[in-house]
C-alpha cells in the first residue's frame, strides 16, 4: 500500500499554553464526575436483583436502557454541533445526569430503574461529543495527549463508582444513590466555565476545521472499510468489557463464594487498570503509531481472556488486571485514528464511537445477561474469551509508512 495513510505520528506541535491546559483538565475532571455516576449503575446491581427479585435478562437491560440512550443519541448530537457549535450544552447534559441519579435513588419499581438509567445515558449522549471537540481545539495539536487525558477521567470515574458503591451504597441502600448530586452540581458549575471559553474561542474553529495532523486522503471505500474494521475492533473490546463490568462481581460470587465488598473490590482494580492502561496506550501511540497499538490492544488480550476461566481467585484478580491494562489502551487510538480519517468531523467521529462504545457494551452485557440465564454465569466467560480474536480484521487497516 503506497504512503496514503492516516497512522503517521502527528507532528510536533507547541506546548500546550496554560489555559488550554486548564481546560483540558477541567474536561477530564468532569469526564471522571459523568462516568462516575454513570458506574454507580452497574455497581448497584447486586442490590437491584436482590431488593427488586430481577433475573440477569432483567439486570442487562438496565444496561442497554443506559447505554442505549447515549449510544443512540451521541451521533446525532455530534452531528448538530459540527455545524452548529452549543457551548454551554456541556452543562445541560450534565443535568440529565443529575435528573436520572436522583430518580434512580427513588425509583420503586423496574420500569422507574429503566427510565432513570436511560436518563443518566442521555447525559452522556451530549456529554462526550462536544467535550471530546473541545479537548481537540484545546490540545494546541497534542491531540493524543488531548484525548488520553480526557479518557483518563472518565476511566478513573468508572474505577472510583464501584468502590464507592461498596462502601456507600451497599451499606446505606438505593436511597444512598441521591447523596451523589452533588458531584452533578459540581461537575454543572466547571462546565458552565469551559463552555465560556469555548465560546469565546470558536472564532479559531473554521480555520482548523478541514485539517487532520499527519492525515492524508484515502478513498472513500478505503475509509469505509476502515471505519467498519474500528466498529469490530470496539465490539471485540467493549462486549468483552461488558461482560466484566456488568457480571464480574456475580462471576465471582458465584465461582469462588467471596461476599459482595470482596467481589467489589476485584472490580475495583479491574477498572483502575483500565485508567493505567489509557494513559501508557496514548503515550505509546503518540510515539509508535496507533496501528501498532491496536494490534497489541486488542489481539494481544487474546491468551489471558482465554486463560481466565480455568485459574483460581488470585490468579482471576491478576489475569483481569492484565486484561484491563492491554485492552484500554485502544480507544484514545481508535478515536484519534478515526477523526483522522474523516477531518472536520470530529463531534460525529467523537459521538459515533462514544455511541458505539456504550451501544455495544450495551447490547454485549443484554446477550450475556440472557446467556447466563440459560447457561451460567460461568459460560459467559468462557465464550468471552474468544472476542479478542476479532483483532485479526486489523489486516485491513491501512499501514504505517516508513519513518522519516
Amino acid at each position: 500500500m503506497s504512503e496514503q495513510t492516516i497512522d503517521a505520528p502527528a507532528p510536533k506541535a507547541a506546548p500546550v499554553a496554560g489555559t488550554t491546559f486548564a481546560v483540558i483538565l477541567s474536561l477530564s475532571f468532569c469526564h471522571f464526575l459523568n462516568d462516575l455516576m454513570q458506574s454507580l449503575v452497574p455497581a448497584i446491581y447486586p442490590i437491584l436483583k436482590t431488593s427488586y427479585g430481577l433475573d440477569f435478562g432483567q439486570i442487562g437491560l438496565i444496561t442497554l436502557a443506559f447505554q442505549c440512550t447515549a449510544s443512540l443519541l451521541q451521533p446525532v448530537v455530534g452531528m448538530v454541533t459540527d455545524k452548529r457549535p452549543m457551548p454551554y450544552s456541556l452543562a445541560i447534559g450534565m443535568g440529565f445526569t443529575l435528573v436520572g441519579l436522583i430518580l434512580l435513588a427513588q425509583a420503586a419499581s423496574y420500569p422507574l430503574i429503566l427510565l432513570a438509567a436511560a436518563l443518566v445515558g442521555m447525559g452522556s449522549s451530549v456529554f462526550h461529543p462536544e467535550a471530546s471537540r473541545v479537548a481537540r481545539m484545546a490540545s494546541g495539536g497534542r491531540y493524543g495527549l488531548a484525548q488520553s487525558l480526557f479518557q483518563v477521567g472518565g476511566n478513573t470515574g468508572s474505577a472510583a463508582g464501584p468502590l464507592l458503591a461498596a462502601f456507600i451504597v451497599v451499606p446505606h441502600g438505593q436511597r444512598s444513590l441521591v447523596w451523589f448530586s452533588g458531584a452533578a452540581l459540581l461537575g454543572m458549575v466547571v462546565l458552565f466555565q469551559v463552555g465560556g471559553w469555548y465560546a469565546r474561542n470558536q472564532a479559531a474553529r473554521p480555520a482548523a476545521k478541514g485539517r487532520a495532523a499527519g492525515a492524508a486522503p484515502l478513498p472513500r471505500a478505503k475509509v469505509g472499510l476502515a471505519i467498519a474494521v474500528l466498529v469490530a475492533l470496539l465490539f471485540s473490546k467493549n462486549v468483552y468489557t461488558a461482560s466484566l463490568s456488568s457480571y464480574y462481581t456475580f462471576y465471582l460470587i458465584d465461582k469462588f463464594h467471596v461476599s459482595v465488598p470482596v467481589a467489589q473490590m476485584f472490580l475495583f482494580a479491574f477498572l483502575a487498570a483500565l485508567v493505567v492502561g489509557t494513559l501508557i496506550g496514548g503515550a505509546v501511540a503518540d510515539r509508535i503509531g496507533r496501528v501498532p497499538v491496536m494490534w497489541v490492544s486488542i489481539l494481544g488480550a487474546l491468551p489471558f481472556t482465554l486463560a481466565l476461566p480455568h485459574v483460581g481467585l488470585a490468579l482471576t484478580g491478576i489475569l483481569s488486571v492484565v486484561i484491563a491494562l492491554i485492552m484500554a489502551s485502544a480507544f484514545s487510538a481508535i478515536l484519534v485514528y478515526a477523526q483522522e480519517l474523516l477531518p472536520g468531523r470530529v463531534g460525529l467521529v467523537a459521538g459515533m464511537f462514544f455511541g458505539f462504545s456504550f451501544g455495544l457494551g450495551g447490547l454485549g452485557a443484554a446477550a450475556l445477561g440472557q446467556l447466563a440465564d440459560m447457561t451460567s454465569i460461568r459460560t459467559v466467560y468462557q465464550v468471552c474469551a474468544f472476542l479478542p480474536a476479532l483483532g485479526l480484521l486489523m489486516v485491513f487497516l491501512p499501514k504505517q509508512p516508513a519513518r522519516r
